[in-house]
């Protein structure tokens, strides 16, 4: 996923548009990250594309080079309903027939709906634009609440900083997690948001303020003791919380379980550290918290859609065997 093409036409997001060059179009490969051929693509690369606020985009290639193009992403709108071109339209779909990887950001999927690209499949976008999208594309299954869904390769996002989080996504998946906190640190942004977190996060109140410095503290201390046994009852406690209060508290603050929080950091750190070493498959289990191969095969499997071994043969950068001494990971 090396050639990704930035759909543009009038109306698109200034946004989005820095958010894509950000990721894609920035030289990182000093510090390890790999070379990405970004290009701004219109139905003509003679008229700049005029966004909101009196800036312009100016195209470098033509439609014609989504056929090249290994990654589509549709920036979302400054009004959702603005109309796409028509050779937009059918050069999203040629690209999707193709079995290019389409993604749209926030405002994006009502791009991709006017396409038709979406009809019977499932999408997100805004909270806020949810009802606006179902009104107007009925035929899309759309899904409240995610961050970012994939439905037959065709990516969509929530609004803003879930774009962020989209687009590091789909980074991970082609190049590595270490290839996306690379672009992450650069970003200054977090590094991991799982899809299935929740958009909305209940508004801070003092009483929550306080909850959410425990739950801070929690959190940090788990990703220090991941190759521990954790308990909901044992965080709930270091907390000071009874476990329903802890998990109520844990899902209202960060969009999802405590349980599934700690899944997504395990499989995080065991992609670490099979990028980073070359320790034996069981001491990568343990160190993730895991607990047995097999247990870590399992949640690759069901989660990643490969299995560790696969995993490190595409990713790894370890140039010689890591002892237990000098693994970045923590233990």
């Amino acid at each position: 996923m090396y050639r990704v093409a930035l759909v543009a036409f009038p109306g698109i997001r200034a946004f989005d548009v820095s958010v894509i060059t950000e990721v894609w179009g920035a030289d990182r490969t000093d510090r390890g990250a790999p070379a990405f051929d970004l290009r701004r693509v219109a139905p003509d690369t003679t008229t700049p594309v005029p966004m909101r606020g009196g800036l312009t985009l100016q195209p470098d290639r033509t439609l014609s080079w989504l056929d090249r193009a290994d990654l589509v992403v549709v920036p979302g709108l400054d009004d959702h309903l603005t109309p796409a071109p028509a050779p937009v339209l059918a050069a999203l779909r040629r690209a999707h027939a193709r079995g290019t990887t389409i993604a749209a950001l926030c405002g994006g999927a009502f791009t991709l709906a006017q396409a038709g690209l979406l009809d019977g499949r499932r999408a997100i976008t805004h909270w806020n634009l949810v009802g606006l999208l179902r009104t107007h594309h009925p035929r899309v299954t759309v899904v409240p609440g995610a961050l970012f869904i994939e439905d037959d390769n065709l990516w969509t996002a929530a609004g803003t900083a879930a774009g962020i989080d989209l687009c590091l996504h789909l980074v991970r998946t082609a190049h590595g997690a270490e290839a996306a906190a690379t672009i992450a640190r650069a970003m200054v942004t977090a590094p991991f948001r799982a899809g299935t977190q929740a958009q909305f996060i209940e508004r801070p109140t003092p009483r929550a303020d306080r909850d959410a410095d425990a739950l801070a503290a929690v959190r940090d201390h788990a990703l220090r003791h991941l190759h521990e046994p954790l308990t909901v009852a044992a965080l709930a406690a270091r907390a000071g919380m009874a476990p329903r209060t802890f998990a109520r508290h844990f899902t209202a603050e960060t969009g999802t379980t405590p349980l599934r929080w700690l899944l997504d950091q395990r499989l995080a750190a065991a992609q670490k550290l099979l990028e980073r070493t070359d320790l034996p498959m069981p001491e990568v289990a343990r160190r993730a918290g895991f607990g047995s191969e097999v247990t870590m095969r399992q949640h690759f499997a069901s989660r990643l859609a490969t299995s560790p071994r696969a995993y490190r043969a595409a990713f790894s950068t370890a140039s010689a065997p890591e002892t237990a001494g000098n693994s970045p990971i923590a233990r």
